[in-house]
């Protein structure tokens, strides 16, 4: 009876031995695999913003009833002072109405944009859109012909993805990158790990 159960003892710290190092390993893969997310993040992210930009396309997000908020306003900054500077430019405000929006993404851009000078003929309109890919996919419509220079506006954080969806789309789009709120980056980071992985796996689909 001693032998079976010293038999049965090491043949479960073998098994829990074996687990552990299962857990571990995966955890090794995750960590490997988000470091390598926040590598393209920071690489396509961090690039030279050229001046003199035919268009950029404004990502929305999140409105408070008619107010944007704090992440959005920070793209609304960035995309002002860069029109500010650019006089030719052309900037698509991109967004649709979501829950609890009481107008769309795009509209908030739009008043933002002209809260700051932004002359509203500079501004054109994309307020169907409910995701980035859509984003993308409903600004690249409404370019004006012999338009070739554009940038995506975003926060830091989203401009990874945005850059691969404009190429799937045609768009060789350069970096526009807007601030993070501190308290918000990483609720915002962890999300957006999950995007990217949710379009590899949509991507890898239509590939295959």
């Amino acid at each position: 009876m001693l032998y079976k159960t010293s038999q049965n003892n090491k043949k479960k710290s073998f098994i829990n031995k074996r687990v552990i190092a299962t857990l571990k390993f995966c955890i090794l893969i995750g960590l490997l695999y988000f470091s390598f997310l926040q590598f393209k993040i920071i690489q396509y992210a961090n690039t030279t913003i050229p001046k003199g930009a035919d268009y950029i396309i404004i990502l929305g997000t999140k409105v408070n009833g008619t107010e944007p908020s704090l992440t959005l306003q920070n793209r609304i900054d960035t995309a002002a002072n860069y029109l500010m500077k650019n006089r030719e430019t052309i900037a698509i405000a991109s967004g649709g109405k979501g829950p609890n929006e009481v107008i769309s993404e795009a509209t908030a851009i739009k008043q933002g944009l002209i809260t700051k000078g932004i002359g509203e003929d500079r501004i054109v309109l994309e307020d169907q859109s409910s995701r980035t890919t859509e984003n993308i996919a409903y600004s690249k419509k409404l370019l004006p012909s012999k338009k070739h220079i554009g940038l995506v506006v975003s926060n830091y954080f989203h401009i990874y993805r945005s850059r691969i969806i404009g190429k799937d789309n045609g768009l060789d789009l350069y970096s526009l990158p807007a601030k993070t709120p501190i308290k918000e980056a990483p609720r915002w980071y962890f999300r957006e790990y999950l995007a990217i992985t949710k379009y590899y796996l949509e991507k890898a689909h239509i590939i295959n």
